[in-house]
């Protein structure tokens, strides 16, 4: 019996009976030999965690754009932050935790420069709509490893283009991400907005205090322990005193701080950005890299010159514009 025959069996004798078991997978889109020590949830994770989208999310924004200070999140540690949350809840309610861990941390690996303000842009102008879970989805279908893709199960493709909005996910573990995320973004966001001065502790509303705490941890356990204390089977809940007030608490940071004038300051450039941008690849695909003109080949110019923007960090974003756009100084080196 091989080792990951042996983390098989533990899963059937271990794990609820709502889980996800890696034996009982709907498979790959192409089939693949199995490996003889991870299960396919185990290969998936680490297909996510080499791939290159997957290191460009330490440069691309949450909620603040391009912030100054090392402290503030950005894709990549809120994306840790979610699969820390998620992996709580998988192993207490003894679900699929390298399923779990494998949808946490691939959810946003389709998410454009400049948070949200990138993706309502792209959203504007891309014949087809931009929505970065969708994104999320094709690239690691299709654009990672030169146009191959990571080839990853049904159960995390299926979480990963189910983790925000629409459908649920057909696996508990799909469900479990989807909520981490928004635990995990609500509560670091508070925190982002206390360190940026944009929000002061006396100004979430006392009621809400009290029920879910006063802190980032007190927080975050008082949703966790909810979750996992009123769970029924897989549906999952929190008592009602703890889901009423963290409802009031979204609403309250979208009314403070989401449509903020500070938050938002920076991003009333970006549709303007991500305009400019995007024509200038529509008019010169030349310019695209080889990866993208392939895509342009096989798709469509439109889809390539999306690709390529959806790909780009705030600060590639940035420099690109600038080499594009901006006047450079002339140098009396050029042409010796």
């Amino acid at each position: 019996m091989t080792i990951r025959e042996q983390t098989e069996r533990i899963e059937k004798q271990t794990l609820s009976s709502f889980a996800a078991l890696s034996s009982g997978s709907r498979g790959r889109v192409r089939e693949e030999p199995q490996c003889p020590i991870r299960t396919v949830f185990q290969r998936d994770r680490d297909r996510v965690i080499h791939c290159k989208a997957f290191r460009r999310l330490k440069h691309k924004t949450q909620v603040f754009l391009s912030p100054e200070g090392d402290h503030y999140r950005t894709r990549l540690t809120h994306t840790l932050e979610v699969s820390q949350i998620a992996r709580t809840i998988a192993r207490a309610l003894r679900m699929n935790e390298d399923l779990t861990e494998a949808i946490a941390l691939a959810h946003d690996l389709g998410h454009t420069p400049f948070g949200h303000a990138g993706e309502r842009a792209l959203d504007d102008l891309y014949p087809g709509g931009f929505r970065h879970y969708e994104q999320s989805l094709r690239v690691v279908d299709i654009i990672e490893k030169d146009g191959e893709g990571l080839n990853l199960t049904y159960e995390t493709r299926n979480g990963i283009v189910c983790h925000t909005k629409g459908k649920q996910a057909d696996t508990t573990e799909g469900r479990i991400v989807r909520l981490a995320d928004r635990i995990a973004y609500i509560n670091h966001d508070i925190d982002d907005a206390l360190r940026a001065g944009v929000l002061h502790d006396d100004e979430i509303p006392l009621d809400i205090r009290e029920t879910l705490g006063s802190s980032t941890a007190r927080r975050i356990n008082t949703l966790v322990v909810s979750v996992i204390e009123n769970t029924d089977s897989d549906i999952l809940k929190m008592d009602e005193a703890v889901q009423d007030a963290f409802d009031r608490l979204y609403r309250f940071m979208f009314d403070t701080v989401y449509i903020s004038d500070y938050a938002k300051l920076e991003e009333k450039k970006v549709p303007e950005f991500m305009k400019l941008m995007y024509s200038y690849f529509l008019r010169h695909p030349e310019k695209l890299p080889e990866e993208n003109k392939l895509t342009a080949r096989r798709e469509s110019t439109e889809r390539a010159v999306c690709d390529y923007l959806a790909g780009m960090t705030d600060n590639y974003a940035l420099e690109t514009f600038g080499t594009i756009f901006i006047p450079h100084s002339f140098s009396t080196n050029q042409g010796r």
